[in-house]
């Protein structure tokens, strides 16, 4: 660093240093191009074997180069010119709201922090939202009606809930409009002036129609209906909002990014247009309007996606004749994204999620409790949640600053493409009739359904790994027990996909042999060779089987084929699985995996992908492999020897 870098020193104190002009953080060193830094990526990447000698130059980088679920190129490096050209994000607080919906943004008390509450004794959820509210909550997410708190059991369930200092987030499903009038009545009940009422309705037929199938008009409930309740809350209570965009629907049937974004747009100008089209101006429709959005542990796709939304809705607005009312977002830590299996990770998952949501601006947060796909929260569930966004403000200080994201280059881009990709969707929607004729019309599900398949193909594949579940699981784990908790919907529109669900179907066979036999499913490792030579593949085969609850001893040491036979003639499995180095196979794969075969092996596997097939083997495990149908022909070759 030379001395302008540093500022130059006072001569009248020289313990005290004068401010550059300009800060040069590099100066020290040359300046390096594009060019240089792919020179050096691509000498990595070649030294690996991934690409040939005279490859050109960026080959070795387009290798580390990935395509996301929406199609969207995400390369490993980005530069000032990979975002010249790209719309003005303007400032926090001012159209287009790409870096927030507040000129402060959440500085200094940071975003509002939601808990949601899912039970159905008023007096129990009563004394959790209270205790809650006590420790950090800001706002409550209320369960009610069917499958929640009855309606007539919600001043109990509210009692002693301040209504204008902590909001209330109504989810009623169809029992909605029922559910928003008591609110409001209560609240006059309790004396709380007009002015200063807050909470929001949750009203939503749309994303109601989603998740049921049932429409388009869901209980009763149509979007027509929701013009009565708008009006008196635009007339009577400021800061209250009526009608929930829920976006998170797109997200629990394995959507993509792009497609909730879109998704939200057309449910949105449905209700827009219903609004306006009633005598609502727009900027007033536009205030009853909050949009929820799923927030996952991929937190730079969910920074930028809610980074998005705000800019797409503007631009959605503007066109409708206001640029004057921000989006108001409620961003969720996606329950379906959570694992029964080792629970605990959650904590982790809700973590990163949770710091996405504050990052990207969202004007509230839920990070839900670990144990939330098992069933009914427990207290220290709940108390760990509601802490981490409190970590996240109060220690991580996350909301003393203002759009952290702005100005990374891989941030902006990203918030480009999603942008793009998801107004092509929007308008795919409009263009088919709006968002209920899309859903009727199986558009939606259709486009949903193609994403989904490949989340499951990587999923199964280990692509995307789940930590607990696919990648590192605990055979020696004892479930976690939860009370379930009734389904508020019955799933007949976007089906509900959890990724961890396949892999737990068979840790719970495994459970159930545990429970008859005494014992796991158990296979055989054949180990050929020194520890040297086959420990790495053998701790592959072992964390792969244990992924779907099946144990593994192995051999040990071996020099011959008739060591692996009589360490195999001891061992409880008829499933054997040869583990070794590629030069070992070709010595003694064959030769052994016929000598187990002749001492009762019913099916042989190989870890490893050879280049040629190995006489007398059935099946191999390599990374990238379908693990869950290896774990199925384990299961059906074990039941089918008994």
């Amino acid at each position: 660093m030379t001395d302008s870098d540093r500022g130059a020193v006072d001569p009248g104190d020289a313990n005290r240093p004068v401010e550059p002009e300009e800060l040069v953080l590099a100066g020290g060193f040359d300046p390096v191009t594009r060019e240089q830094w792919l020179a050096a990526a691509d000498a990595v990447v070649r030294r690996s074997g991934r690409i040939a000698e005279d490859a050109e130059l960026g080959a070795g980088v387009e290798t580390l180069t990935r395509t996301s679920a929406d199609g969207i190129r995400v390369a490993p490096l980005y530069a000032a010119e990979d975002v010249e050209g790209l719309p003005d994000t303007g400032v926090p607080g001012a159209w287009p709201f790409t870096r927030g919906a507040r000129t402060d943004g959440p500085v200094p008390e940071g975003w509002d922090i939601r808990q949601r509450h899912a039970g159905t004794d008023a007096a129990a959820v009563h004394e959790a939202v209270l205790a809650d509210l006590e420790c950090g909550v800001n706002s409550i997410w209320l369960r009610i009606g069917e499958g929640g708190v009855p309606i007539d059991g919600l001043a109990d369930a509210l009692d002693r809930v301040h209504l204008d200092l902590a909001g209330v987030v109504l989810d009623a499903g169809a029992d909605a409009l029922e559910a928003a009038n008591a609110y409001l009545d209560l609240a006059a009940r309790n004396g709380i002036e007009d002015a200063e009422f807050l909470g929001s309705l949750g009203v939503d037929p749309i994303g109601l129609r989603a998740r049921a199938g049932a429409g388009p008009d869901v209980a009763g409930v149509t979007v027509t209906d929701v013009v009565d309740v708008a009006r008196r809350v635009a007339s009577t209570f400021p800061k209250v909002t009526a009608l929930t965009v829920d976006a998170t629907v797109i997200r629990e049937a394995g959507g993509s990014d792009a497609q909730e974004l879109g998704w939200s747009l057309a449910a949105g100008v449905a209700y827009l247009r219903e609004l306006t089209g009633a005598g609502l101006d727009v900027a007033a429709a536009a205030r009853l309007l909050e949009f929820r959005y799923a927030a996952t542990p991929e937190q730079f796709p969910t920074i930028a996606k809610l980074r998005a939304a705000r800019r797409l809705w503007a631009r959605v607005l503007e066109a409708s004749g206001t640029t004057e009312v921000p989006q108001r977002q409620h961003a969720v830590v996606s329950e379906a994204l959570f694992s029964q299996r080792d629970p605990w990770v959650n904590m982790l998952r809700g973590t990163v999620a949770g710091f996405a949501a504050g990052v990207g601006g969202a004007d509230a947060v839920t990070v839900p409790p670990f144990d939330a796909a098992l069933g009914a929260s427990e207290p220290f569930s709940r108390r760990i949640a509601r802490n981490t966004q409190t970590l996240l403000i109060e220690e991580s200080h996350l909301a003393r600053v203002i759009d952290p994201g702005g100005g990374s280059w891989y941030v902006e881009h990203l918030t480009d493409d999603l942008a793009q990709v998801a107004w092509a969707f929007f308008q795919e929607i409009e263009a088919a009739g709006g968002a209920v004729a899309a859903l009727d019309s199986g558009l939606v599900a259709g486009k949903v359904a193609e994403v989904r398949a490949k989340r499951e193909s990587d999923v199964a594949r280990r692509k995307t790994p789940l930590t607990g579940v696919s990648e590192f699981p605990n055979l020696e784990e004892k479930p976690v027990e939860r009370e379930p908790l009734p389904e508020p919907v019955e799933r007949g529109g976007l089906p509900l996909y959890r990724p961890a669900e396949a892999y737990e179907h068979h840790r719970d066979r495994s459970d159930a042999v545990l429970a008859a036999d005494g014992a796991r499913p158990t296979v055989f490792l054949a180990t050929l060779g020194p520890l040297a030579a086959y420990t790495a593949r053998a701790g592959f085969t072992r964390n792969l089987l244990a992924a779907g609850g099946i144990d593994a001893v192995e051999a040990g040491p071996t020099e011959s084929a008739q060591d692996v036979v009589d360490a195999f003639g001891g061992a409880p499995a008829n499933v054997v699985v040869l583990c070794s180095s590629d030069a070992l196979y070709d010595e003694r794969a064959t030769e052994t995996a016929a000598a187990l075969r002749e001492a009762g092996a019913s099916r042989v596997l190989l870890a490893g992908k050879p280049k040629e097939q190995v006489p007398g083997v059935d099946g191999y495990l390599f990374a990238g492999c379908d693990a869950l149908a290896v774990i199925d022909d384990v299961y059906t070759a074990l039941e089918g020897s008994k």
